[in-house]
């Protein structure tokens, strides 16, 4: 029954999906250090004892000046960079103060770490172009950026790098310097970006590369693959290289987006394992969208939100959360430290869609810990409440257990409120746009 446990040695430290905070849904390119401190100091006092860890920091890092035209461009097109003498990016001192004299991302990081957190950046896939232009060094090579920088392998949404050429040696070179730096800095986690669905035909190969560098720092960092959607066809390439990657483009604020996703999950529900985790993206909660121009909180509905949570935690995706922490409201914090239902993210194991139509979903996971125990959850997709409907025949899991546990008493987790049964619980009317998450205790033999 429990048939997707699997740990490969590149995964023992991402036995669970990773739980944190990205700077990007609120700052954009503009996070600074100031910022970064206060939403660890936040995460510290407020949401660590529940999971939740990581603290990234996104796009732009490097770029000096960055949101200045916003206006006019969200990356500024050819502008300077913080640059070491071996091509490799620093942080913006101007942002990060702490940076300064080739300090790098360490202090911010020792900072986080004293927090009882972890560190981590992004990046973008390739090598500088500044770096080329300027025929800067690599580490370890006797090639210079010049040499190892593909102009035809170029982002079409960012301009700050060219991809690599992935049969040179002074490729892999690069690669590594830049992962012994950021080991160095105290990085345990990286999400590099332009990469995860391969626009460009080195990509598959630079994922390889990516993973080779950060096995020779020794240290557990989680390799993160951005943007989707991933190919379904490459899933075991993902699993083998990467710990997360997004099966999803930007996931923003929108109900099409969130309905979307379940069809998103089913495609992959085969493909969640200990330390390979597909990712539904950031979690667009509470205030958002600062650099953007539009600050605001979530478009979501209440019900929609707690849609989201469901799935994603019955899925069992990484959880990264996109607003500004300070500013969380006491409703939306009751939403992300709910116990029981992280406890599903955690110990949850080989979920499934048991069956989906236009206006309902229903997912079942098993308990890793108890295998008498199942999580069943139940998506309300009309305009209006409504119970869920449960029919046998319209199944498309493995197995028939939900309708064997439909007999046993049960405990839905958002609420706390316990039925005698999982089918008197399908009667109870769910919100439109909602879900319920039940905890379902079968007896012994069931």
């Amino acid at each position: 029954m429990l048939s997707n446990v699997r740990i490969m040695d590149k995964n023992l430290f991402a036995v669970t999906p990773p739980m944190g905070w990205n700077s990007y849904d609120y700052y954009d390119t503009t996070v600074d250090e100031r910022a970064v401190k206060a939403n660890a100091d936040y995460m510290a006092e407020n949401l660590k004892e529940f999971g939740w860890e990581y603290i990234v920091v996104d796009i732009e890092w490097y770029a000096l000046e960055a949101g200045s035209q916003r206006k006019k461009y969200q990356y500024i097109p050819f502008w300077d960079v913080e640059m070491d003498e071996y091509s490799r990016l620093l942080p913006d001192p101007a942002r990060f103060p702490s940076s300064k004299d080739g300090a790098g991302f360490k202090p911010l990081a020792d900072y986080v770490h004293d927090k009882g957190l972890k560190f981590g950046i992004h990046i973008m896939r390739g090598i500088p172009r500044h770096a080329a232009a300027k025929h800067g060094k690599i580490l370890g090579s006797d090639m210079l950026a010049c040499d190892i920088a593909d102009p035809s392998s170029i982002c079409f949404w960012n301009p700050d790098m060219y991809g690599v050429r992935p049969q040179l040696e002074g490729s892999q070179a690069y690669y590594d310097s830049i992962m012994a730096l950021y080991a160095q800095w105290g990085v345990d986690f990286i999400k590099v970006d332009d990469i995860c669905r391969m626009d460009m035909p080195s990509a598959r190969s630079e994922i390889i590369m990516l993973q080779k560098a950060i096995q020779k720092t020794g240290r557990d960092i989680v390799l993160s693959l951005s943007p989707g959607p991933a190919k379904i066809e490459e899933a075991w390439l993902y699993e083998k290289y990467a710990n997360m990657w997004r099966i999803t483009d930007d996931f923003w604020d929108r109900w099409d987006l969130l309905l979307n996703m379940f069809e998103r999950c089913e495609l992959w529900q085969k493909h969640v394992s200990c330390g390979c985790w597909p990712d539904c993206d950031m979690l667009p909660l509470g205030q958002i969208g600062a650099a953007f121009g539009h600050e605001h909180p979530t478009n979501l509905t209440y019900n929609e939100q707690v849609t989201m949570m469901t799935l994603w935690s019955v899925f069992r995706s990484p959880m990264m959360l996109g607003c500004e922490l300070t500013k969380l409201d006491d409703r939306t914090l009751a939403l992300i430290t709910n116990k029981d239902v992280i406890n599903v993210i955690n110990y949850g194991i080989d979920a499934e869609q048991v069956m989906r139509d236009k206006e309902q979903a229903i997912w079942k996971t098993f308990d890793i810990n108890d295998s008498s125990v199942i999580y069943v959850a139940a998506f309300n997709f009309r305009e209006e409440s409504a119970p869920v409907r449960y029919d046998a025949d319209d199944c498309t899991c493995s197995d028939d257990l939900v309708t064997s546990y439909l007999k046993e008493p049960c405990t839905e987790l958002w609420t706390g409120k316990e039925y005698v049964s999982l089918e008197e619980a399908f009667k109870d009317n769910i919100e439109s746009h909602g879900a319920k998450l039940f905890k379902v205790n079968g007896s012994e033999g069931t």
